[in-house]
C-alpha cells in the first residue's frame, strides 16, 4: 500500500535542503579536509576557519546524513566506515563543481567531455564515445581487443588475449596510484618513449598531468570505474607529449579503449589500447590542431591475424 504523504513533511524536507544547500560547499570542504589531516587545528589553519565553524560543519552533515562520520579517541580524529564511505564521493562533489566551475567538464551527448588549457600552451581533452563506434570503425585491432578480451572473462592470461596483448598498457590501483605493469611491445607508449624507456617505467606510478588536483582526480574516475565495474570505455583525446628526442610538447591525438581485467590471482587490473588516428571527435576543439600520426607510432595490426573478425 502507498503511504499517504503529509504535505508538511515535503515542505519541511524541501525547506531544509533550500537552507542548506548555501553551506553545503563549504561543509563538504570541512569534511574532506578533516579526513584528509584527522587534525582539527591542522585542517582549521588549511580552511581559514575557526574549530567551532569546522565542528558545526561536521556535526550537521551528520545529522543530515544520520551517520556519524568521525570517532575521536584521546583527542584524535579517524573516520568512522560511514565517513570512509562518503569521502570519495564527496571529494568527487568538490572536484567536479570546481572543474565545472571552471569549464573543465561538460556532457556531449550524455557522455563526459573534460578539457584543460593552460596558460602556457599545455592543453588536455577528452571525450567519451559510445562504444557503438568500435563496431563501425576501420580500426580492426579495436573490435578485435573488445572481442577477445569478452571471450577470455578480463583474464590477461588467458589464450584468448594473446595476439591483441602485445598492443596494450596494464595497470594496476595502489596506494601509490596508478602502476603501469606491462608495456606491450608494440604499445602506443613504447613506439612514442622506445623501449629502453617503457622498460624502465615499469613498476612506476603515473605521472600527475599539470591541471590541478581537482582536474587529475576527474581523469582518474573513468580508470577506477572501468576498473572497479569491469567494464569498458572508449574515449578520444587530444594532448601534448614531450617527444622522446628533446622534450619539446607535440601534439598527439588518438583512441583509447579501456577495459577491465584480473591478474592470475584475481586482483583487479586495467587494460588500455591507445591508437593513434585523426579520425577523433571531440566538442570544442579547433579541429585544425589534428593531426596526422606519424607511420612511426601508428597501431600495425594485421587484420589476417584477428581470431574472432568476421
Amino acid at each position: 500500500m502507498n503511504r499517504i504523504v503529509d504535505p508538511s513533511e515535503t515542505k519541511e524536507a524541501v525547506k531544509k535542503s533550500a537552507d542548506s544547500h548555501g553551506l553545503l560547499h563549504e561543509m563538504i570542504r570541512s569534511f574532506t579536509t578533516l579526513a584528509r589531516t584527522l587534525n582539527l587545528s591542522h585542517a582549521v589553519k588549511e580552511l581559514g576557519s575557526t574549530r567551532q565553524t569546522v565542528r558545526r560543519h561536521i556535526a550537521q552533515l551528520e545529522e543530515a546524513k544520520g551517520d556519524a562520520l568521525f570517532a575521536v579517541e584521546e583527542r584524535q580524529y579517524r573516520l568512522t566506515d560511514a565517513g570512509e564511505r562518503a569521502l570519495p564521493e564527496a571529494l568527487g562533489i568538490l572536484a567536479r563543481g570546481n572543474a565545472w566551475l571552471n569549464s573543465n567538464v561538460s556532457h556531449v551527448h550524455g557522455l563526459q567531455l573534460f578539457s584543460s588549457v593552460l596558460p602556457d600552451g599545455w592543453c588536455f581533452w577528452q571525450q567519451q564515445h559510445s562504444l557503438g563506434k568500435v563496431w563501425d570503425s576501420p580500426s580492426c585491432i579495436q573490435r578485435e581487443t573488445l572481442r577477445s578480451w569478452a571471450m577470455a572473462g578480463g583474464d590477461i592470461e588467458s589464450p584468448h588475449m594473446e595476439h591483441v596483448r602485445p598492443y596494450l598498457i596494464v595497470y594496476r590501483h595502489t596506494v601509490a596510484g596508478w602502476i603501469c605493469v606491462e608495456f606491450g611491445e608494440e604499445s602506443f607508449f613504447v613506439k612514442w618513449f622506445g623501449w629502453a624507456k617503457a622498460r624502465s617505467s615499469v613498476g612506476r606510478s603515473l605521472g600527475r598531468m599539470p591541471g590541478g588536483d581537482d582536474f587529475a582526480r576527474m581523469l582518474d574516475e573513468p580508470f577506477h570505474e572501468v576498473q572497479t565495474t569491469q567494464s569498458v570505455r572508449l574515449d578520444h583525446v587530444f594532448t601534448l607529449v614531450p617527444s622522446e628526442a628533446d622534450g619539446t610538447l607535440k601534439p598527439v591525438n588518438y583512441q583509447r579503449l579501456m577495459l577491465g581485467g584480473r591478474f592470475p590471482d584475481g586482483s583487479l587490473a586495467l587494460y588500455s589500447l591507445v591508437e593513434p588516428s585523426s579520425d577523433i571527435e571531440i566538442f570544442g576543439l579547433d579541429h585544425g590542431k589534428i593531426v596526422q600520426p606519424s607511420a612511426d607510432i601508428m597501431v600495425n595490426f594485421d587484420p589476417s591475424d584477428a581470431k574472432f573478425e568476421r
